[in-house]
């Protein structure tokens, strides 16, 4: 029976980005399904005793600046490490990325959500931006204003909230997490346990 992968990002997250070609490609491979939640780290971190970037201790964040090159030079994803438009405001691209999975299917919202992360990460853009947004919408071939139209309707705000309980009732806190069963693996740092416990069935 094939495994699935519940996949818990935030659209701001460096760490999500680094992993996303690579979760694909391990899911394909596995033939293990996949779907996407955008869920609000913020509320996360307040119920789990994280905290968001600016208000991470001195270290924490110098450490942050050493890591980020070391992975983009290693994996060859040329990121910007401080990009114009981060952090984002993740509202508008999340509710787009959920319209899309509960209405069209999981491999398009997984779709959105890199292509957002991609655009952010590496190509200076602000996916916040509604002229953006739709512009990332139209590179992954569907209609942006039909999806925007959509991706604004209220009762994704409530899906994402559900969803966020979700992620903390499973004992998700950081992104990106892929939650396999009962096994949660925290960053794309932990990936090669993902593609071990894939393999394992």
């Amino acid at each position: 029976m094939p495994l699935h992968i519940d996949y818990y990002v935030s659209l701001n997250s460096p760490w999500t980005h680094l992993g996303a070609a690579r979760i694909e490609t391990m899911a394909m491979a596995h033939d293990a399904t996949m779907r996407v939640y955008p869920v609000d780290f913020g509320a996360i971190f307040a119920q789990s005793g994280g905290l968001p970037l600016p208000k991470r201790s001195p270290q924490r964040q110098a450490y942050r600046m050493q890591e980020l090159p070391r992975w983009r030079d290693r994996l060859g994803i040329p990121i910007q490490l401080e990009p114009a438009h981060f952090p984002a405001n993740e509202l508008p691209a999340a509710g787009c990325v959920i319209a899309l999975r509960e209405t069209a299917g999981d491999q398009l919202a997984i779709k959105l959500a890199h292509r957002v992360l991609q655009a952010l990460w590496e190509e200076q853009k602000n996916p916040a931006d509604p002229a953006t947004l739709a512009g990332l919408i139209a590179d992954i071939g569907l209609d942006a204003g039909q999806v925007m139209k959509l991706g604004a309707e209220p009762r994704w705000v409530e899906r994402r909230l559900a969803d966020t309980q979700t992620a903390l009732d499973k004992g998700v806190f950081g992104a990106p997490s892929y939650v396999i069963g009962d096994d949660i693996f925290w960053g794309q740092d932990r990936l090669e346990f993902v593609e071990r416990r894939l393999g394992a069935g």
